[in-house]
């Protein structure tokens, strides 16, 4: 008995071969009186492990397709031709088409990003919102781009306060010294259109006291000192 002192409650299970036996003996009459119910468990984890690897197997496919379609419409894009990079020719997708036809994969998705800059561009505003609000990106600098753009559509449309707000995502996503300055100087002008004095000084406050070796510091201290001098 006194070798049994401080051993941990149920390790029986595991020193003692009849114990272990009786308990693999049990597991086995369950399985034979539960037959259906086990089988149809296991066939259907079956179904979901291979309906798992071939969706898999399929996105993957359509992926690969997808961007080699991608292709022309990025060169199009690139050249300044958007209407093609949109429509596509007859012979080479477009972005709409790929949003349509591959919309599940990550060219698709990136097709919302092309299709909403180049709606900005054409002046479609609310358009533009639209397809970038469906864009998401695990790459925050372009994550960041796309809530940018989405500010200048809003800015377009006199939506300043939501301008703002946006302007203010695309700062916060990707926190850089390159991009983040300009966009905290476009919130600040956008709060400006809005009357929104206090949070306009904020924005001007964060570019100087965070990003005081950027090229926006100079502007942001001008906008600034004119509005402290309208105080």
């Amino acid at each position: 008995m006194a070798k049994n002192k401080g051993k941990e409650k149920g390790t029986e299970f595991y020193e003692n071969p009849e114990v272990l036996a009786q308990q693999l003996s049990k597991t086995e009459q369950f399985i034979e009186n539960n037959k259906k119910v086990v089988l149809g468990v296991g066939g259907l984890i079956a179904i979901i492990i291979v309906a798992f690897f071939g969706y898999k197997y399929y996105m993957d496919n359509q992926n690969e397709l997808a961007q080699k379609e991608m292709f022309q419409a990025v060169y199009w894009y690139e050249n300044g031709e958007f209407d093609l990079a949109l429509n596509g020719d007859g012979n080479n997708l477009g972005f709409m088409d790929l949003l349509e036809d591959f919309g599940a994969t990550k060219a698709g998705n990136l097709s919302s990003f092309y299709i909403g800059s180049i709606y900005l561009q054409q002046g479609e505003f609310q358009k533009a919102i639209d397809h970038l609000e469906d864009f998401s990106a695990d790459d925050l600098l372009v994550q960041s781009r796309a809530y940018a753009l989405i500010g200048d559509a809003y800015l377009e449309l006199g939506n300043y306060s939501k301008a703002a707000d946006h302007y203010g995502k695309a700062a916060s996503t990707n926190s850089t010294e390159e991009f983040s300055p300009i966009y905290l100087l476009k919130q600040g002008l956008a709060y400006e259109k809005a009357n929104d004095t206090e949070k306009a000084k904020d924005s001007y406050k964060q570019i100087i006291k965070d990003f005081s070796k950027s090229e926006e510091v100079s502007e942001a201290k001008k906008y600034l000192s004119l509005l402290e001098a309208k105080k």
